[in-house]
């Protein structure tokens, strides 16, 4: 059997059944099937699993029958998810195919075809997938139950029997219910009336028997005061056996009310070789009814669907032809056919040819004695044409080309595809197109056509001379493409430019006639800052003179315009590619804003109200310094971020401005760090805090004292001045044994704050020891001679010892190899003196 079931998700289960259906021996253990808790997957073979699969198959198991079967004999959940895995990857291996690809599709002009119009790609129903039985997926699922619809109004035709239950319902002038079970005699005994034979009888005939017994003593019967209604209520069982080519044969117990239809249902139908055209009913030993399943596929026939009585045989014989047929049919499948059958019927049953469907030809692959041979059938051959068993048909697609198209593209108003008329011209397309439009290109046109070996050629036209007849028409073939462009094809797209103090700079497209007051409201007109005045436009210079040194490169012109954008004064016309600069206001400042924090009367946010204010300025507006300020731990962080609330109002080239100085500063940072072998030192060192929060070193002592001096530094927007208390201890980091923060004394020095960190370690860089103050400023190690002298500590300072560049040891090997170098050069030294 084919591995095609592989592809649904119950293959995966025929496994368990097949285990607990049967004792197998999986290395020295007999798993039997009443106790599925020992199986372990990881122990099974491929070979086992595909035989295992094959033998389940055969007996057509459903799929909740396997996994209810195999929980309830105690398969763990586990086992089962490995199969799943271990199924998964046979599927994979076993479903690699090869893609069938039409001649057609790789030759020059279906590659044009495909390029000027792109098709829907047509479901793939090649030679090499496995094909369903037509018909088989009606008996999928079938529920583990048998239950058919019992509430349904009494058949008049159903024969009772014995263990049936017979409802007698008197109403009128007497009222009575009876319920009465018919005895294995066949009779049922009726109270007051007595023993009544019903059985073989049908519901019509048992009512009027029943009835007529009953007019002995009710004799308002015989003139309708009284009614006698009879029903069927429980019914019986009856036995069935289906027997042949069928998925799960065996004796069934069903309910009298079943039907051939039900019986095949709960049975799963007919298997892979049984006959799906000839189902046999037999009845003591005669033959009652064929059904033809096809009737009610097709049709939806049940007329056949006869009902089955206790000791039926329901037998199922094998197919007498198949034949299947793929492609471009609407149910392409494996079908059965009857003797007689032509291919028409078979073209009914497969739901008749799809829309793309070449029903010209098909082909046929039939089975000879010795081989395989393949025959064409003509479509006037399809009404008498008789299938043969094992015939493969297969519909083809019509070609994805066009036997009269041509198409216009371009500059007209109707570009697409047209029908190839006999003595189509380009003039003549032109027209069917709706003539060109105004922005055509009317010099030259073109024409791409597809020659007799699928090659392309190019032909050229004067559009304008075959439109007036001066010049001749040229007459189009099929799959000609004619392209007529536009004049804005042809040339570069028309812009103007503008920048500086407008609200929406940028490149705006060209119209002709634009002046520079309407460029101006397209860019969302002035901003508060702008000036009207000396507006800059430069042009571009077409004609320059490219051997003079001084030839001009742009015409530059300086114009006015009013801020209210009115049409009193005349406007300046603008040209393509024109750039306008509108300059900022002679004059116009925006706010700038410092902030000062810390030990001052008034710390927050000021305004400077000069261009020329400085800190001791700042300091006095503030109110001055508090008893607890720090003077020399003051600083000044300039950096280029604003303080809090501070109004930031920069244009595009400040911020590009202040970007690379960011990107400059982080260079410079990262350059300092790999300085140090080990990165770990510079772990308390934030490369990208400190970007921004450069702390200017300054003297607010000396600025306090002598206000106006050099250090005594103007003001600029964003800068943040901070006055701490007075600071009481002194970090130590770097390469000491114990870095640390210490309390500051003045007594103590440099060495002191050392040695209180546990001193130098052994790779202390000793000589370029730096001491960063809170102000911002540094200082280094000096050296004289043999001696460092250190820089002095003052509150709040921070200690910071670098690490010597670490030099790799040389190894063993190394000096034998400088050993070895030596030695040879000593022999060559030797060699040469000798």
């Amino acid at each position: 059997m084919k591995l095609r079931r592989y592809h649904h998700l119950g293959s995966i289960l025929l496994l368990f059944f097949s285990v607990i259906c049967n004792s197998y021996q999986v290395l020295g253990q007999t798993i039997g099937a009443d106790n599925l808790s020992q199986v372990r997957v990881d122990d099974l073979s491929d070979e086992q699993i595909l035989a295992y699969l094959r033998q389940a198959e055969s007996m057509g198991l459903s799929e909740e029958e396997l996994t209810q079967a195999a929980l309830q004999r105690g398969m763990p959940a586990s086992e089962i998810e490995k199969l799943r895995t271990r199924i998964s990857t046979l599927k994979a291996s076993s479903n690699t195919r090869p893609q069938i690809v039409s001649p057609v599709q790789n030759r020059p002009e279906r590659q044009m075809i495909d390029t000027v119009i792109a098709e829907p790609a047509a479901p793939d129903t090649s030679v090499g997938d496995t094909l369903p039985i037509f018909g088989a997926s009606l008996f999928h699922g079938a529920p583990q139950l048998f239950e058919p619809n019992l509430r349904l109004a009494t058949p008049i035709d159903y024969v009772l029997g014995p263990g049936d239950q017979v409802l007698i319902d008197i109403y009128g002038k007497s009222e009575e219910n009876h319920s009465l079970n018919i005895t294995p005699e066949g009779t049922i005994n009726i109270p007051y009336v007595g023993v009544v034979p019903v059985a073989g009888m049908t519901i019509e005939q048992a009512t009027a028997r029943i009835t007529s017994e009953m007019t002995t003593i009710y004799s308002a019967i015989r003139t309708g005061g009284t009614k006698v209604t009879i029903a069927l209520g429980n019914i019986r069982s009856i036995k069935v056996i289906l027997t042949g080519e069928i998925i799960k044969p065996g004796t069934y117990t069903l309910p009298s009310v079943a039907t051939v239809f039900n019986a095949l249902y709960y049975s799963g139908g007919p298997s892979e070789n049984g006959s799906f055209r000839n189902v046999r009913l037999i009845r003591g030993g005669k033959e009652i009814a064929k059904l033809d399943i096809y009737d009610f596929l097709i049709s939806g026939d049940f007329s056949e669907n006869v009902r089955l009585e206790d000791q039926d045989v329901l037998m199922i014989p094998p197919y007498e032809r198949k034949v299947e047929i793929r492609g471009e049919v609407k149910r392409p499948a494996i079908f059965e056919l009857r003797q007689g059958e032509t291919f028409q019927d078979l073209l009914a049953y497969a739901g008749g040819f799809t829309e793309n469907a070449y029903t010209a030809r098909i082909k046929v692959t039939k089975r000879t004695a010795t081989e395989q041979r393949i025959e064409d059938l003509l479509g006037s051959q399809y009404a008498h044409y008789l299938p043969q068993a094992g015939d493969a048909y297969e519909v083809d697609r019509i070609l994805s080309r066009f036997e009269n198209r041509v198409r216009i593209t371009g500059a007209v108003f109707r570009p697409g595809d047209y029908e190839l008329s006999a003595g189509l011209t380009v003039s003549m397309l032109i027209k069917k197109a709706e003539g060109l439009k105004e922005d055509a290109f009317l010099n030259r046109g073109n024409i791409l056509r597809l020659k007799e070996d699928s090659q392309h050629e190019q032909l050229s036209f004067n559009v304008a001379g075959i439109i007036a007849g001066t010049e001749p028409d040229i007459e189009l073939k099929r799959e000609d493409v004619v392209t007529i462009s536009s004049i804005f094809d042809l040339r570069e797209a028309y812009t103007v430019n503008i920048d500086g103090e407008v609200r929406s700079p940028g490149r705006f497209p060209y119209a002709e006639g634009i002046t520079l007051q309407d460029l101006i409201m397209q860019a969302g007109g002035f901003r508060e800052s702008a000036s009207g005045s000396r507006i800059e436009i430069s042009r571009r210079v077409t004609n320059a003179d490219i051997l003079s040194q001084s030839a001009h490169i742009a015409e530059v012109f300086q114009v006015n315009a009013d801020k209210g954008l009115s049409k009193k004064d005349q406007d300046f016309v603008l040209m393509p590619f024109d750039q306008v600069v509108v300059r900022t206001s002679t004059g116009y400042e925006t706010q700038k804003t410092v902030r000062i924090v810390g030990e001052v009367l008034y710390p927050g946010l000021y305004t400077i109200n000069r261009k020329d204010e400085r800190i001791s300025d700042l300091i006095n507006r503030a109110g001055g310094l508090t008893p607890f300020a720090y003077v020399d731990g003051a600083s000044l962080k300039r950096g280029g971020l604003t303080g809090k609330g501070a109004a930031v109002d920069e244009t595009g080239t400040e911020a590009a401005e202040r970007e690379r100085k960011k990107q400059a500063e982080y260079s410079r940072l990262l350059a300092l760090q790999q300085l140090q072998s080990d990165a770990s030192v510079f772990n308390e060192l934030d490369i990208d805090k400190n970007i921004d929060n450069d702390l200017v070193g300054i003297n607010l002592e000396y600025i306090l004292k002598k206000p106006g001096y050099r250090g005594d530094l103007i003001l600029e927007d964003g800068d943040v001045i901070h006055v701490p208390k007075e600071l009481q201890t002194v970090k130590v980091s770097g390469e000491v044994l114990a870095p640390s923060t210490a309390v500051y004394s003045p007594s103590k020095g440099f060495r002191q704050y050392i040695s209180q960190a546990g001193g130098f370690s052994s790779r202390a860089l000793r000589e370029s020891v730096y001491v960063l103050y809170a102000n911002g400023s540094v200082k280094s190690t000096n050296r004289f001679l043999f001696f460092n002298n250190y820089p002095p500590i003052k509150p709040g300072a921070e200690i910071f010892v670098p690490q010597k560049e670490v030099k790799p040891s040389i190894g063993v090997q190394q000096w034998l190899g400088f050993g070895t170098g030596i030695a040879s050069l000593a022999a060559i030294i030797v060699t040469i003196f000798r």
